[in-house]
Formats: C-alpha cells, structure tokens, sequence
C-alpha cells in the first residue's frame, strides 16, 4: 500500500501539472477582441506580429495574453468646463467614439497600457476642446458655431493621438451651457435680429408691390395714349358706320337716323317702338 501511496503521489502531481499547462496553453479570445502576447523568456510584448485574433490560440504556458476591446467604444465627458474666447465659463457635453488601431495593438500595450483611455484620449479631449472654445465668443457656441466647433476639435483631437496608436472615429459636441445671464441676454438679441430682419422683409415686399402696381399703371397709361392717338374722327365715324349696318340687320331695328352736324354725328337706330 505505501509502495501504491509512493507512486501514486508523484503521478496525481504530474498529471495536475499536466492538466495545469493544458489550460494555459488554451487562450479563447472572445468576439471584438485582440490580444497582446507577452514573451516570459523572449523580448517581452510582441510588437512585430499582428495581435493574437478571436477563437481559441495555442500558446505557451510561460507566456502571457492580454486581452483588449478592439470594437469601437464611447466615452462621454459630461459638464467639462471650458473658458469662451473673453473668459466666461461655458459647459460642454462631449462623446468621443474611438478604438485602437489593432495592428499597433502591441506598441498600444508597450507604451501606454489597457487604460489608454484615462492615459491617451481623455486629456488630450480636454485639451484641445480648451484651445478650441476659447477661439469663440459665447453666442458663436450657443448659436452658428456649434458644428464648426465640433469639426475642429474632431480634426485636432485625431491629429493629436495619431502617433499614439488610438483611433478616432467621431466627436459629438452634444450640449453648451452658458451661464443664465449670458444665455438670456443672447436670446432676446437672437429675437431682436429675427424681428428686425422680418420688418426689412415686409418692407422689400411691400416696395416690390409699390413697383409692380406703378409698373401695371404705366403699362395701362401707355396703352391708352396709344389708343387715343390712333382714334381720330374719321375711324370713329367709320366704326359706327359698320356698327350700325350690323344693328340694322336685326328685325328690332325699323329707323335710322344718320348724325349730321359739323363733326359728323354717330348713326341713330329707332326701334318700332
């Protein structure tokens, strides 16, 4: 029995140990996942290879797989406060959607760790969105500027986590809060331009009325004028002429009387009343 105690202590240990490099060996890297291997007896993090990919990956026991979220995530910087370009205080509301750049996954590890988040991106929003707002005066951010803005702190933020190894899809500036006062006194300035800009609309149109009426009047005087001067007596006179031989034909008509005087006078017709 203690002959069986001998060899089987050392066998179960074995096999336990075995069992234990299995596991090791057997690194199952889930969806929207990348890993970074670590050589215990080589040059440490693998920066010259793509990261290990999703499914399961044969690796050795001594060695280390750290494991990152390669799908793009958001970070949402609620109430930062930033100074307008004549130094009061604005609140931005600002998302960023990022994700590292997977095949600098290794040089990501290297250089600046899982939480590149609070290490990379997170200063530099800040950052920038400061150098960015104070070029703006407080009714440029509540008012035309917003997507300006929004743009340029998208372009200097990527610009400045290029060499970083993080990638930056998307900036959204979601809120400005500007002080009550400033806020209010903006607004009513706001109403007072829209107002002002109606009245010099209603003005314009009511010109553009004066013109066409003074336009349709010239129109008609010119009409008339050339009316006037074509109508002289003799086409009167024949007018009528014609005129009256059509009446003539009717069976109510019984007796003309032609006009006579020193102008001529315009036909007359009786009825048979």
């Amino acid at each position: 029995m203690e002959k069986y105690t001998k060899i089987g202590l050392p066998a179960l240990i074995g096999a336990l140990v075995l069992f234990v490099f299995a596991v090791k060996t057997f690194v199952n890297i889930g969806y929207g996942e990348a890993g970074v291997l670590f050589k215990t007896f080589g040059n440490g993090v693998v920066t010259d290879e793509p990261p290990l990919g999703e499914g399961l990956n044969i690796v050795m026991p001594w060695n280390t797989v750290y494991i990152y979220n390669v799908k793009q995530q958001e970070v949402f910087e609620s109430k930062m406060q930033v100074l307008s370009s004549n130094g009061l205080d604005i609140s931005l509301d600002i998302s960023v959607l990022y994700q590292p750049k997977i095949q600098e996954l290794g040089l990501l590890h290297q250089t600046k760790g899982s939480n590149y988040l609070n290490v990379v991106i997170i200063p530099s929003l800040r950052a920038v969105a400061r150098s960015v707002v104070g070029q703006y005066t407080p009714e440029q951010l509540y008012s035309t500027k917003r997507d300006a803005i929004q743009n340029e702190i998208f372009e200097q933020l990527v610009e400045d986590v290029e060499q970083q190894h993080v990638q930056i899809n998307s900036v959204l500036v979601r809120d400005v809060t500007l002080p009550a006062n400033i806020k209010a006194a903006i607004e009513r300035k706001l109403t007072q331009e829209q107002e002002a800009l109606e009245y010099v609309f209603r003005l314009e149109k009511a010109r553009q009325e004066a013109e066409k009426l003074r336009i349709d009047a010239e129109g008609k005087a010119n009409a008339n004028r050339i009316l006037n001067s074509s109508l002289t007596s003799n086409i009167l006179r024949d007018k009528g002429i014609e005129a009256t031989l059509k009446l003539a034909e009717s069976p109510n008509s019984k007796v003309v009387v032609v006009g006579s005087g020193e102008n001529g006078g315009l036909p007359l017709i009786l009825g048979n009343q």
